[in-house]
């Protein structure tokens, strides 16, 4: 087994991962590079090969936001919708709902897909029968016009072709010579429900061509570089599959990028994942090691209400793990609104010009310069500029008459309620209560905001596991190659038969022997005389199954006759074995009040092997502070803080100073057997930050007046700088660790990994298991 390579290209910074042949990671992150995707990710891979023979390098994991960015922008090639005549109308009318803030919009005007629409004379029942012959004149008629209007994409979507492909396939024989990419519905996703199967058709028909010239590029360049592996994509429902079936199934990969990180969290069993990169934050809820996947979600809309919720964008029939997602991360600008309200995002500034402290051109002010001014960073994988930070952010401290350091509290704040609202759709708006659950986090700057948003919750347990910064890149190479198949069939005589039919499509797409593929296999079942359906798994109790599901779906114990409306499969190619550790499993035990959360259930999507939820419990460190029971009447958390000094030159901490001095270093990869490095130093505390006159213990404390550290007096490197906490009264003298130097440690305190931080808050601890995980425990 050779070096295995994970790319991840997110809105900010690609993520690029090498795994040796004995396990070892070697990590480098880079500036993402819009016009041009794959300048960044071959820089990016040349990083981290370093002095390693690029010709050793056996695979290459990709997961990509192109198609997800092409959705939200309209950046891709206009598109021919072709139907049965009589159903043109099929996209203009669509299915329209409203999502809450659009309930009492009278202006409200729904997504639409802007698709040029035309009519072939044909006509299949649903049960497969041809009605009305397929009139070959019809077809070269509508393929005339649409290549005299210039259309190079065309997405054909006929009338139950799922029962019956044959008309459809005559349909792309001929468009084909007068369009140069076609897509089939019977191809892409033979379903039930006219609209969601012509609206994937036509996403696919969208994102398609773009998707191919990229992969095609990306292939190119890697040969130049030396790599001559094959390209395997991440695919929304958390498998991969390779750049060929990816470009002719491209619809499959639009939620690519975030599916990667919930691979990375799914090895700690009961959790909630938590990824917040540099334009967005996501959540996703995984149970016993496996994501909640669903069979539609919804793109190109506005709002945070998780991916099945109708009214949130175009539907979409493909697999895809069930997650929610707002735009919030290190670059949303902060802005204040015409009614003089502090906002934030879901602009980002992108990797260009980036925020204000990269020094790179940008001006606005954003998450990342507010964070910089707190002290909660102090480097990245670029030099920050504090004085710039600070300068940008009087773009919102001015108009609000503060002070720089509580604009950039403020903006905090703000930043973790609005990923707070994503943790809120996949749990307490379905039914779960997320006590009984950890929050794990990644992405570049989730770690700095998790605590936060976990306290929100009542979540009690923050894991935050060893290159966090990188984990959508590590996730990639947890993936298996896979792929989903479907069929709607109401009457099919033998299930079995179907199934095999499947299969062997399924296993011809990956061009693997079906006996080398595992094979999970489920029916979407409802009750006669009922329009929507429910997956379950193919069993012998399916039936049972259904009965037990809507139960716990809508909350009533019905019986009565059902039938089966679909067939699935996914098919899964076991990935070649790793000798990385597994990482420490240990959630806490639920609380009483989460007994009312829907039980789990067996996903239709992949098919996994529960992690191992027998990793060593961490031992307590022996230099570890015992602590005396505490009083039911004195606030929960390790120490209660102490007032802060009304000196505000005087130091307002207690916390021990950490165990040892790293030597900084600022590499562009870094292997984990070397050990995290701490990066460029500290930045001092902002000078102008409001010094108040006094401070008397009962006045309440908060981000308008902050007690400023002096700037004359630099932070220690690698010991200790001042950062901001509400909790203290303003800025505090904070011990500054690594994963390398960390113990125990209570809050406030920082771990700083060479691709994120850490924010340890006060009332929190933070202790590092046996398998480099940061756990961050409240009382």
């Amino acid at each position: 087994m050779g070096y295995a390579i994970g790319v991840d290209v997110g809105g900010t910074f690609t993520d690029i991962v090498l795994r040796a042949p004995d396990g070892t990671v070697r990590v480098a992150k880079c500036l993402s590079t819009h016009d041009d995707p794959v300048s960044g990710v071959v820089t990016g891979i040349a990083q981290v090969l370093g002095d390693t023979d690029p010709a050793s390098v056996s695979r290459v994991v990709h997961a990509t936001t192109l198609a997800t960015n092409a959705v939200l922008e309209r950046k891709g090639p206009r598109v021919a919708f072709v139907t049965t005549r009589g159903f043109r109308s099929l996209i203009p009318l669509g299915r329209y709902a409203r999502v809450e803030e659009d309930r009492y919009d009278l202006r409200f005007t729904p997504p639409v897909l802007d698709v040029d629409c035309f009519e072939v004379d044909e006509r299949v029942s649903h049960e497969g029968a041809v009605l009305t012959a397929l009139d070959p004149l019809s077809v070269r008629r509508a393929g005339a016009e649409i290549a005299a209007r210039g259309i190079t994409s065309a997405a054909v979507c006929l009338l139950h072709s799922y029962a019956f492909n044959g008309h459809e396939r005559q349909v792309g024989s001929i468009l084909s010579e007068y369009v140069p990419s076609v897509v089939l519905s019977s191809e892409v996703w033979p379903e039930l429900r006219e609209y969601e199967r012509a609206t994937t058709t036509i996403m696919s028909a969208f994102v398609g061509p773009l998707m191919a010239s990229y992969l095609s590029r990306l292939r190119g360049a890697l040969l130049l570089l030396g790599v001559d592996a094959p390209i395997h994509v991440m695919e929304s429902g958390g498998g991969v599959m390779s750049a060929e079936l990816a470009a002719r199934r491209a619809v499959a990969t639009i939620e690519s990028g975030p599916a990667a990180g919930v691979l990375a969290a799914s090895a700690f069993g009961d959790a909630i994942s938590f990824d917040m990169g540099g334009t967005t934050a996501k959540a996703c809820v995984i149970r016993g090691g496996r994501p909640e996947i669903t069979h539609e979600f919804h793109v190109g809309g506005k709002g945070s209400f998780g991916g099945r919720r109708a009214g949130t964008g175009v539907p979409v029939k493909t697999p895809a793990i069930d997650l929610a997602e707002v735009g919030a991360g290190g670059g949303s600008v902060a802005w204040v609104d015409a009614a003089g309200a502090l906002r934030v995002g879901p602009h980002s500034a992108g990797s260009s010009p980036g925020p204000a402290c990269y020094g790179l051109g940008g001006s606005a002010p954003t998450v990342t310069d507010a964070n910089l001014l707190l002290g909660y960073l102090a480097s990245a994988s670029i030099p920050l500029s504090p004085s710039l930070a600070g300068k940008a952010l009087d773009a919102v401290a001015l108009p609000l008459g503060v002070s720089r350091a509580a604009a950039a509290a403020a903006v905090h704040e703000i930043v973790s309620a609005a990923m707070a609202s994503a943790v809120h759709v996949v749990t307490v708006q379905r039914g779960i209560d997320p006590r009984g659950f950890v929050l794990v986090a990644f992405g570049g700057a989730g770690p700095m905001h998790a605590a936060r948003v976990a306290g929100r919750f009542g979540i009690s347990t923050v894991l935050v596991p060893e290159h966090c910064g990188v984990a959508s890149a590590v996730g990639l190479l947890r993936g298996a190659l896979s792929t989903d198949r479907v069929l709607s069939s109401l009457n099919a005589p033998s299930p079995e038969a179907v199934f095999e039919r499947l299969a062997l499509e399924a296993a011809a797409d990956l061009e693997v022997p079906l006996a080398e593929a595992e094979v999970s296999r489920a029916v979407d079942v409802r009750f006669k005389g009922q329009s929507h359906d429910l997956t379950v798994p193919w069993t012998a109790g399916w039936v049972e199954a259904f009965y037990a599901k809507y139960q716990q779906v809508y909350g009533i114990a019905q019986r009565g006759p059902v039938e089966i409306v679909s067939y699935r499969i996914h098919l899964t190619v076991p990935p070649p074995p790793t000798n990385l550790s597994p990482p420490s499993t240990d959630p806490p035990t639920p609380t009483p009040s989460s007994t009312t959360a829907a039980p789990a259930t067996t996903p239709t999507g992949p098919t996994q092997t529960p992690p191992s939820t027998s990793a060593p419990t961490p031992t307590t460190p022996a230099d570890a502070t015992t602590l005396a029971p505490q009083d039911p009447a004195t606030p929960s958390g390790p120490v209660t803080p102490a007032t802060p000094s009304t000196d505000p030159t005087a130091p307002q901490t207690r916390r021990p100073p950490s165990t040892g001095t790293p030597t900084p270093t600022t590499p562009s990869a870094t292997p984990t057997r070397m050990g995290p490095s701490l990066g460029s130093p500290a930045p001092t505390a902002p000078a102008d930050a409001t010094v108040p006159a006094s401070q008397d213990p009962a006045t309440p404390r908060g981000p308008a007046t902050p007690a400023a550290p002096s700037a004359s007096d630099p932070p220690r490197l690698g010991t200790t700088r001042e950062a901001y906490f509400p909790e203290t009264g303003g800025y505090v003298t904070t011990p500054v660790l690594t994963r390398q130097t960390l113990t125990t440690v209570e809050g406030p305190a920082i771990i700083e990994d060479p691709e994120a931080t850490i924010v340890v808050p006060p009332g929190w601890t933070a202790t590092l298991d046996p398998h480099r995980t940061v756990r961050l425990t409240h009382a």
